[in-house]
C-alpha cells in the first residue's frame, strides 16, 4: 500500500486512497471479472437527447493508471463520469479510456482522468487558468488543518464528495517546496457542489485553525456570484454566539440539515457564522426559517400572511390531538420533518392561549411542494388515528386529470386497507416506491399524490 499510493509525497485524498487500495489489492480481481471493458452507468436521458458536437475521445494509459482510474468497484470511474456527465468506458485489455459526451463533457472528463492518474506518481500540477472550464473551485488550505481534512486514508474527502458530487485532490500551483503554508484544494463540479463541498471543508478547517474565516471571508462570500441558472447565485451570512449556535445546529446537526432540506440553500455553520448559499429566493427562505426558529425561543410564532406563500402549506390539528402529533419532546414532529425534509411548527398568536379557541391550531410546514405534500399526509394520517373522521368524514373517491402534481383518493373497506397496508405499512411503503406516487393511507382513504404517471402507477 505504501509503495503504491500512500508512501508519495502528497497526502491521500478523495479519489487516491481508493483507487490505491485497488492497485495493491484488487487487480487481479478487476481482470478476472471483466477482462475486455469496465463501463460507467449510462444516463438514458443523456443518451436520448445527444448534444449537436456529441463526440468520443480515447485516451492510451498504463496498466497501473487503469487501476487508479477504475478505483475500488469502480467507484472512482464512476465519479468522474457523474462530475464531469459523460459515459466512460475502460477498456482493461487494450488500456484504452474511451470517453463520450459533448466536446466540454469529454474535455472535463479528460482533465478529472489526468488528475486522478498524476497523483499516483506525486501531487498533482494544476493552472487554474488553464484548467477551469467553469467547474473549480481552487480553495487555500493551511498546512497544519491538511491531514484533518482529508481523513484517515481519505475518507473525509471522499465523504464530501459524495454528498455533494464533486471532485476533490490537493495539487500544487507550479513547483516549490511542500514546507508553505497552505496546500490548495482544487474542487471539480457544478456551482452547487463545489459550494457545499468548499464549505464543508472551510468549516472542518475553522475546528482545527480557528479565525481561519476570517482571514478569506470576503473572497468565500463573493465566489460565484451570480453564476447559476437564475444570475441570483450568492452567499449571505450570520453570525451567533455560543448558545445559539449549539441550538442553530441541532442534535447531531439535525437543524441545520432540516433547514438545508426545507429551503433549498446551503446551510452550512464555519465556526460561528452560518453561510447560506444558492439562488436569492432559496437563502431568503433560509434566513426566513432561521429566524423563525430564534423566535419561538422568545414566545408564540404567528406568520402574517401565509396564504400568499408559495413555500409553505397549514394543516388545522385538533388540540387534542396535538401532543399526540408532535410527540415526547418532539420526536414524532421530528421524524417527519427528517423523513420529508420539511420544518414545520404550531402556529400561535401572542395571547391566543392556545390555538384558534382552544378547537385547533395551525401547524405550517415548509418546504418543496412535494415534501410539503408528504409531510402534510402523515400528519393527517396521525390525527385520523388519534380523531377518526377529522379529515375524511363526507370525502369522496377522486381521479384527477392533471398531468402535474396533484392528489387522487381511493376509498378501501376494512379487509381491503389491512391488505394494502401490509405487515407494519410494508406494502404501502413499496406501493410508494416503485410507482413514485406518494402514498399515505387517512384512515380508510388511500391518498395518492404526484404527477399523472405516478399517480396511474400507483392505483394499477
Amino acid at each position: 500500500l505504501k509503495g503504491s499510493n500512500f508512501g508519495s509525497s502528497h497526502p491521500a485524498c478523495g479519489c487516491c486512497g481508493a483507487a490505491g487500495r485497488v492497485n495493491a489489492m484488487g487487480r487481479g480481481d478487476s481482470r478476472g471479472r471483466s477482462r475486455s471493458r469496465s463501463r460507467s452507468p449510462s444516463n438514458d436521458d443523456r443518451r436520448q437527447r445527444k448534444p449537436d458536437d456529441y463526440g468520443v475521445d480515447t485516451i492510451k494509459i498504463s496498466d497501473d493508471d487503469a487501476a487508479f482510474i477504475l478505483g475500488k468497484g469502480g467507484k472512482t470511474k464512476e465519479k468522474i463520469s457523474r462530475v464531469a456527465e459523460a459515459e466512460i468506458e475502460l477498456f482493461e485489455r487494450d488500456l484504452i479510456l474511451e470517453i463520450r459526451g459533448s466536446k466540454l463533457q469529454r474535455r472535463r472528463a479528460k482533465k478529472y482522468a489526468e488528475g486522478v492518474m498524476a497523483q499516483r506518481t506525486g501531487p498533482v500540477n494544476i493552472s487554474a487558468s488553464d484548467s477551469d472550464d467553469g467547474d473549480l473551485t481552487m480553495l487555500h488550505v493551511p498546512q497544519e488543518a491538511v491531514g484533518f481534512v482529508t481523513g484517515r486514508a481519505g475518507n473525509f474527502l471522499r465523504s464530501i464528495e459524495e454528498e455533494w458530487q464533486t471532485l476533490m485532490f490537493f495539487c500544487e500551483v507550479g513547483g516549490g517546496s511542500r514546507n508553505k503554508d497552505y496546500e490548495k484544494l482544487a474542487i471539480f463540479g457544478s456551482v452547487r457542489g463545489r459550494r457545499g463541498s468548499e464549505l464543508k471543508v472551510l468549516s472542518a478547517v475553522e475546528t482545527k485553525v480557528p479565525g481561519y474565516y476570517d482571514k478569506i471571508k470576503d473572497e468565500v462570500l463573493s465566489r460565484d456570484k451570480g453564476k447559476d441558472d437564475t444570475e441570483t447565485w450568492g452567499t449571505d451570512s450570520m453570525v451567533f454566539q455560543d448558545d445559539e449556535l449549539s441550538y442553530a445546529l441541532g442534535k447531531q446537526g439535525g437543524t441545520r440539515k432540516k433547514l438545508e432540506r426545507s429551503s433549498g440553500a446551503i446551510v452550512q455553520y464555519v465556526g460561528h457564522t452560518a453561510l447560506f448559499s444558492g439562488p436569492r429566493k432559496q437563502r431568503k427562505y433560509a434566513r426566513e426559517y432561521m429566524k423563525w426558529l430564534f423566535d419561538q425561543l422568545e414566545g408564540p410564532v404567528y406568520l402574517e400572511g401565509w396564504e400568499d406563500r408559495d413555500d409553505c402549506t397549514v394543516v388545522d390539528v385538533p388540540s387534542d390531538c396535538i401532543g399526540y402529533v408532535t410527540g415526547a419532546r418532539r420526536a414524532a414532529l421530528g421524524s417527519v420533518e427528517e423523513e420529508w425534509g420539511v420544518l414545520m411548527f404550531f402556529m400561535n398568536k401572542k395571547g391566543d392561549g392556545g390555538g384558534r379557541k382552544g378547537q385547533s391550531e395551525q401547524l405550517i410546514i415548509f418546504g418543496p411542494r412535494r415534501a410539503r405534500r408528504g409531510a402534510e399526509l402523515k400528519v393527517m394520517s396521525s390525527v385520523e388515528t388519534k380523531s377518526p373522521g377529522t379529515f375524511t368524514r363526507g370525502i369522496r373517491e377522486k381521479t384527477s386529470s392533471e398531468k402535474g402534481f396533484d392528489t387522487d383518493r381511493m376509498i378501501f373497506k376494512d379487509d381491503e386497507l389491512s391488505y394494502a397496508l401490509g405487515k407494519e405499512g410494508t406494502t404501502r411503503k413499496k406501493l410508494a416506491g416503485s410507482s413514485g406516487a406518494i402514498l399515505q393511507y387517512v384512515g380508510h382513504v388511500a391518498f395518492i399524490a404526484g404527477d399523472l404517471k405516478q399517480r396511474r402507477r400507483s392505483r394499477e
